[in-house]
């Protein structure tokens, strides 16, 4: 191979079967950067406006024909994009079109480490179409690419999420209340209670007087705001437990209609992986987990519907994914840990949520025993890192029991729970 830098490289010559190009999406325009074969290492650009798929289309078909018509051969069209506000439709609408479409978590891609580096849609431009290609040419870790969900995954996802932010805009109402009230002495007033209408007729400030009119109105205003919360927080309670039923009731049917059957073996969360079960074969785990004690219906909704609706090769996956995998910094005497990964924020803190009452619900499993052995006598920063680290691991354990049947040794059933 030679090594001279003033010679063109070969690859982009004569190896390149494929028509490159990559999207820099924004709100008001499209970037189109292209490599063809035949074209040597220039890389074409065109804008479309935002929005505009035929027009998108209409120039990928005329960057086609052109190579037709220069080489005499047709190329297949391979498009990258960075997952961000456009969601997933782009890339839904190009695959229906025959054209092979990624989508790159853009925080993957090495950038210039330089203080100050240049940064244009046009230099974003080039920097994924070289991703592209070196990604195609099967360069390890070169990038990350997204796993798009199905469209009705992508939809269940959106009940857990919602109840999420209605659940903080609750908060804000009641701290909002409360501020108010205490302004006034008032300090024992709960607006979540179902007599709160008649309590705020029966408060009295803190020298004896009542509300002032203005005061009484403007918490009656937010305690207004607050009801219609509460009323679609229990509806969207309600679809979500609607649907794990559905899934529980076609899980049960899958079952009786002949599914594999599995050994059922315990696990030692301090032992090898178990082997994992080819993706057919693989039973939805949500009544699995239903039947766990200390597992309600937001946690399984929240774990099947972000998690584990999806396949992952391994539990590093697992744990990057969830946002719980260590990122250490480690160059010659520098040797520190940054703090876990940027994974997905909403199963980390579930987890961590569920690592803290796992203890409680599950006193004898060995994930329990680990988690206690290793903090005895520890300070509450030093449990809040173990919490953690239960974390992650309660993750791992959970997958391999939906995926694989794995038992979590010394975990409790509900049924069992309650016959005790």
């Amino acid at each position: 191979m030679s090594l001279d830098p003033h010679e063109e490289p070969a690859a982009i010559q004569t190896h390149i079967g494929a028509i490159f190009i990559s999207l820099e999406l924004s709100r008001s325009k499209w970037l189109i950067t292209s490599l063809v074969p035949g074209g040597g290492q220039r890389m074409s650009k065109h804008w479309v406006e935002a929005g505009d798929l035929a027009g998108l289309l209409a120039r990928f078909w005329a960057i086609r024909d052109k190579v037709l018509a220069r080489t005499g051969k047709s190329y297949p069209i391979v498009v990258i994009q960075e997952a961000g506000l456009d969601g997933f439709w782009i890339h839904r609408s190009l695959v229906k079109e025959g054209i092979e479409s990624h989508v790159v978590d853009a925080a993957s891609i090495a950038v210039s480490r330089r203080r100050r580096r240049a940064k244009t849609d046009k230099i974003d431009g080039e920097g994924l179409l070289r991703a592209l290609l070196a990604f195609k040419r099967g360069e390890p870790r070169v990038c990350s690419m997204v796993r798009v969900p199905t469209p009705q995954d992508e939809d269940r996802r959106r009940i857990c999420r919602e109840r999420k932010t209605l659940t903080a805009e609750r908060i804000r109402h009641v701290n909002r209340i409360k501020g108010l009230l205490f302004s006034q002495g008032i300090g024992d007033y709960e607006p979540l209670r179902r007599d709160r209408r008649r309590a705020l007729e029966a408060a009295r400030t803190g020298d004896g007087r009542a509300l002032g009119a203005n005061m009484k109105a403007q918490i009656g205003r937010e305690l207004d705001r607050l009801e219609l919360l509460l009323g679609q927080i229990a509806a969207i309670e309600a679809e979500r437990d609607a649907m794990l039923a559905r899934q529980a009731e076609a899980e049960a049917v899958q079952g009786a209609q002949g599914a594999p059957a599995r050994v059922l073996k315990p696990m030692d969360p301090n032992g090898p992986g178990a082997e994992t079960v080819p993706e057919a074969e693989a039973a939805p785990g949500v009544q699995k987990l239903m039947d766990l004690n200390g597992l309600g219906a937001e946690t399984v909704a929240m774990l099947w519907t972000e998690a584990f609706y999806r396949s992952f090769d391994n539990r590093r996956q697992l744990a990057a994914f969830g946002g719980l995998a260590g990122t250490p910094w480690k160059s010659g005497s520098i040797d520190h840990e940054q703090g876990v990964s940027m994974g997905n924020h909403r199963l980390r803190q579930t987890m961590i949520q569920l690592a803290w009452l796992w203890p409680i619900h599950q006193p004898n499993s060995a994930l329990t025993r680990w988690y206690l052995e290793r903090t005895k006598g520890a300070s509450k920063i030093q449990k809040k890192k173990m919490v953690v680290a239960l974390a992650r691991k309660l993750l791992v354990a959970l997958w391999r029991y939906v995926d694989a049947g794995v038992v979590i040794e010394g975990a409790v059933l509900k049924r069992a729970a309650r016959a005790r």
